[in-house]
C-alpha cells in the first residue's frame, strides 16, 4: 500500500528586527481623509495573501469612514505577462500625487518600490513581506514590515508530526510519518517557512521525513493541485503550500488534511473545511491598519525593518470551535505549550533570515536530515 501525506499550507512573511534612523513626520491634519493605493502584483480572490491585505484595508476603512480614510486596490497581475506594468503602475500613482500611502509588497515589488522611493521622495510607501534595502535609499519615506512565519510554520510542523501518528483522526494512517510541504517558488520567505516547519515536525519525532516540492509560481492553483496529489498518493498524510486553492482540492480529492495559510481557509471554502484542521495567519491586513494608523499620528518609523510574530499578533494560528473540533485535545494543548515557549524565549525557531539566519549548509543540512529516503 502507498504511504500517505499530511498536508498543510504555506506561504511566507520573515524574522528579527533591524532599523535605520527613525523619521518623524508631522500627522495628517488637513481635513482630507486619508488615501491609500494597495498595489497588488496579483489579483483579489486568493483567499489569501492579497485577500488579507484588502481586508485590512476595508476594516480600517469600516473603522474610521470614509470621511477619514479612503482606499483603491489596484490588481496588475501576478503572471509573466503582467509583470512588465508593475513598474509603470506603480510611477502612475506616484505621479498622481494624491496618495498619502502607496503600499505594496513581495520581493516581485522591490526593484519596482526602490526606483520609486528614490524618483519620489515626497511619496510616503510600505512595503511588505520582503526585506527592503535601505543602503538604496528610502531612509526618509518607506517603512518596512515583515512576519515571523517561521515561528507559525513550526507550530504546523509539531502538529502535523503529531497529528501523521494519531489514529482516531479520519484519513490518517498511524504507521506513517511523512508530512509534506509544497511551496510556490524556492524563495527566502518560503525557505524561512519550511526550516520552522521541519524543526517543528522533528523536534516531535526525529524520524518525520517531509515531501518537500515547489510549483515556481505562487499563481498556478492548477498545477499545485496536481503536485500535491502526487505527495498525498505517493508519500504522505499533510501538507502546507503556496497555491493554496489547488493544494486544498487535492486534500478533499485524496481524503488528506491540509493546513490553510495567510487567512482561515476553513471559514472561506466552507465546502472544503472538513479537510483543513487549521489555518497559519499571517496577519498582512492588521500589521498594515497598525502601520497606517502610526502614519496618521505622525508615529511610523520611517527607514525601519519591523519583524511581526506570535508574540505581537503578526502570525497566528486559527483556534475556533472548527479546530476544537477537528484537532483532539491532547495535540491542542502540547501546540498551545509550543506556542508559549516560542513567545517567552525557551524555544527559538530556526530561520534563514536576519541577522541571526542559518548559514546554506545549515539550512542544506536540516533540509536532508528529513528529506524522504
Amino acid at each position: 500500500m502507498k504511504k500517505k501525506l499530511v498536508a498543510a499550507t504555506l506561504t511566507a512573511s520573515m524574522i528579527l528586527s533591524m532599523g535605520v534612523a527613525t523619521v518623524p513626520v508631522m500627522a495628517k491634519d488637513d481635513g482630507e481623509p486619508y488615501k491609500v493605493a494597495l498595489l497588488l502584483n496579483g489579483t483579489l480572490g486568493d483567499k489569501s495573501f492579497f485577500d488579507s491585505a484588502n481586508a485590512g484595508m476595508e476594516a480600517l476603512q469600516e473603522e474610521l469612514g470614509e470621511d477619514k480614510f479612503t482606499y483603491k486596490v489596484e490588481q496588475m497581475g501576478a503572471t509573466s505577462a503582467d509583470e512588465a506594468k508593475w513598474e509603470p503602475t506603480m510611477y502612475d500613482y506616484c505621479d498622481d500625487g494624491s496618495y498619502d500611502m502607496i503600499i505594496c509588497g513581495t520581493y516581485q515589488m522591490l526593484d519596482a518600490l526602490t526606483n520609486a522611493a528614490n524618483d519620489y521622495p515626497d511619496q510616503k510607501f510600505i512595503f511588505f513581506d520582503e526585506a527592503f534595502d535601505y543602503s538604496a535609499g528610502g531612509e526618509d519615506n518607506v517603512y518596512n514590515v515583515m512576519y515571523k512565519q517561521n515561528e507559525v510554520s513550526y507550530l504546523l510542523g509539531a502538529m502535523a508530526a503529531m497529528m501523521t501518528t494519531d489514529d482516531s483522526l479520519d484519513m490518517i494512517d498511524p504507521s506513517n510519518k511523512i508530512i509534506g510541504f509544497l511551496g510556490g517558488m524556492d524563495n527566502s520567505v518560503i525557505e524561512d517557512f519550511l526550516v520552522g516547519y521541519i524543526q517543528g515536525a522533528k523536534d516531535i519525532d526525529e524520524e518525520t521525513q517531509v515531501a518537500l516540492a515547489y510549483v515556481g509560481n505562487f499563481y498556478d492553483s492548477a498545477a499545485g493541485k496536481d503536485m500535491a496529489l502526487t505527495q498525498y498518493l505517493d508519500h504522505a498524510t499533510n501538507t502546507k503550500d503556496w497555491c493554496v486553492l489547488g493544494q486544498i482540492e487535492a486534500a478533499v480529492d485524496a481524503k488528506r488534511y491540509a493546513f490553510g495559510v495567510d487567512s482561515d481557509q476553513a471559514a472561506v471554502l466552507p465546502d472544503y473545511a472538513a479537510n483543513i484542521p487549521t489555518s497559519a495567519l499571517k496577519n498582512v491586513g492588521n500589521s498594515l491598519v497598525r502601520a497606517i494608523k502610526e502614519d496618521i499620528d505622525g508615529e511610523l518609523p520611517y527607514g525601519t525593518l519591523e519583524y511581526l510574530g506570535l508574540a505581537d499578533g503578526g502570525v497566528e494560528l486559527v483556534e475556533d470551535e472548527h479546530y476544537e473540533e477537528v484537532v483532539p485535545e491532547d495535540i491542542r494543548t502540547k501546540v498551545e505549550e509550543l506556542k508559549q515557549d516560542i513567545i517567552d524565549g525557551k524555544i527559538t525557531v530556526p530561520t534563514t533570515l536576519g541577522d541571526n539566519a542559518m548559514s546554506p549548509d545549515d539550512v542544506q543540512a536540516l533540509i536532508d536530515s528529513a528529506k524522504l529516503s
